[in-house]
C-alpha cells in the first residue's frame, strides 16, 4: 500500500524509525567522590596521600583524587575501584577492608546503577599514636588515633 504525499506515491515503510539508543557516561570523578563520601563515613581510615616520589615529582591521579583508581568496563556496564588507604594502629586490617568493600559497592551500585566488579583495597600505612601526646593525656592509643577519624 502506498499513499500520496505531495501527489507522489510513498511507501509507509519510508516512515519508520529506527530503535532509539540510549547511552549514559559517567565520569570517573563521580565514582570518586562517591569513594571519599564513604571512606570519610567510616572511623579508623583514611585515604592515603601518595608516595614521596610521587610529591617529590609532583605526579598526580590524572582525576585529582589521590588513592583511588577507577576503571569503567562500558560492555559490561560495570566499574573496578582500587582504593589506597591508611588504617589506624590497633584496628583488624582484614575487618576494615571488608567493611570499605561492602560500602563502597553499595553506594556506587545505588547511585550510578551499574554493577560493582571488584574493589580492589590497599593499605598503604598504618597511623601510630602521638606518643608524646598518649604520655600527657593518658588515653589509650587507639582511642587517640581513633579521635581523628569520623566514626559511625
Amino acid at each position: 500500500m502506498s499513499e500520496t504525499l505531495k501527489g507522489r506515491p510513498q511507501a509507509k515503510t519510508e516512515f519508520e524509525y529506527p530503535e532509539t539508543i540510549f547511552v549514559r557516561d559517567i565520569d570517573n570523578k563521580v565514582f570518586q567522590h562517591l569513594v571519599v563520601r564513604v571512606i570519610s563515613a567510616i572511623g579508623g581510615v583514611t585515604l592515603s596521600e601518595g608516595n614521596l616520589i610521587d610529591n617529590l615529582l609532583q605526579i598526580a591521579n590524572p582525576d585529582g583524587i589521590s588513592g583511588v583508581i577507577i576503571t569503567q568496563d562500558s560492555k559490561n556496564h560495570s566499574v573496578a575501584v582500587r582504593v589506597e588507604l591508611n588504617v589506624a594502629y590497633g584496628i583488624s586490617i582484614p575487618d576494615k577492608a571488608e567493611e570499605v568493600q561492602a560500602r563502597i559497592s553499595e553506594e556506587v551500585t545505588r547511585y550510578t546503577g551499574l554493577h560493582v566488579s571488584e574493589v580492589h583495597v590497599v593499605v598503604k600505612d598504618i597511623l601510630l599514636p602521638n606518643e608524646g601526646k598518649e604520655a600527657r593525656s593518658g588515653n589509650h592509643p587507639i582511642e587517640e588515633i581513633s579521635e581523628g577519624f569520623n566514626d559511625q
